[in-house]
């Protein structure tokens, strides 16, 4: 199987480069020989995985492997309608639950199973979750580049829907990193005053966060510490099911939390008093 394990290296090494690389520099950086080499970019290149420049003979990735990309970036990774694990949240738990998915740089929520306490002033299919103030968004965002998250912070203002709200941009970052820490997010009254939340990524085969799982529920069927263990609980395991559903591999604590491998370089930062009244 060495050539296929080849013609992967070579679309791994053209994926980077805008640009493209000649012949010789795929030789250099890979050690295939010129001749393998050779036959290997024509392969390629016949089933449009790979194009040649005729002006100056620089390979490309193709139209069929750049086709692929788009549809795995634009494509929802998860159905429309409730998946089972989040149908199964909403009757274990009595609370509604749904999903979110970025859409473009919008978290929106596209999936929905209200339980026994329905929440339809709260949350509705198509409705965009604030990145800043909610659960299900900041879940989506935990593990991005800070400087991807910063700058799409930057774009856009900072409600604040209580005083409970994050408003800036680096209260929203220190605020993602408790949620690394501990695999999940948590928002009370940030968003709306007497709703309490719970929200968890869920992770594709390749690591990148798909989508958010989200518990939502009245702030006063959750004052009771258990009541809102057992929630986090149900959330992680739905997130757990969709996440192994979609191909994801890395382990996952035995007590909940998010993956350590999907996570990225460890903040600079310490956590805001904010993030650490809320760890504890």
């Amino acid at each position: 199987m060495q050539v296929v394990v080849r013609a992967l290296s070579v679309l791994r090494a053209l994926a980077p480069r805008p640009r493209g690389a000649t012949l010789q520099e795929l030789h250099e950086e890979l050690g295939i020989p010129v001749g393998s080499l050779h036959r290997l970019l024509a392969t390629l290149a016949e089933e449009d995985f790979v194009t040649r420049s005729t002006l100056n003979r620089r390979y490309f990735l193709g139209p069929i492997a750049r086709q692929l990309t788009e549809q795995s970036q634009h494509q929802s990774a998860l159905l429309v309608s409730p998946h089972r694990a989040v149908v199964a949240a909403a009757e274990a738990s009595g609370e509604t639950v749904f999903l979110t998915e970025l859409i473009g740089d919008r978290p929106v929520c596209v999936a929905l199973a209200e339980g026994r306490h329905p929440l339809r002033l709260f949350v509705r299919i198509g409705q965009e979750m604030p990145l800043h103030a909610a659960a299900a968004g900041r879940a989506l965002l935990a593990y991005w580049p800070e400087t991807k998250v910063r700058g799409l912070l930057d774009r856009r203002p900072l409600t604040a829907f209580t005083e409970e709200t994050p408003t800036t941009v680096d209260a929203v970052l220190d605020h993602l990193a408790l949620v690394r820490a501990r695999g999940y997010d948590v928002c009370d009254d940030e968003l709306d005053r007497g709703v309490w939340a719970v929200a968890s990524p869920i992770f594709t085969s390749t690591g990148a966060v798909a989508a958010s799982v989200t518990l939502a529920a009245a702030g006063s069927r959750m004052h009771d510490p258990s009541d809102r263990e057992t929630a986090v609980r149900t959330v992680l395991a739905a997130a757990r099911d969709m996440s192994d559903e979609l191909g994801f591999s890395a382990p996952w604590p035995e007590t909940g939390g998010a993956p350590a491998a999907a996570a990225p370089p460890a903040d600079r930062r310490a956590p805001s008093s904010r993030a650490a009244k809320d760890a504890r």
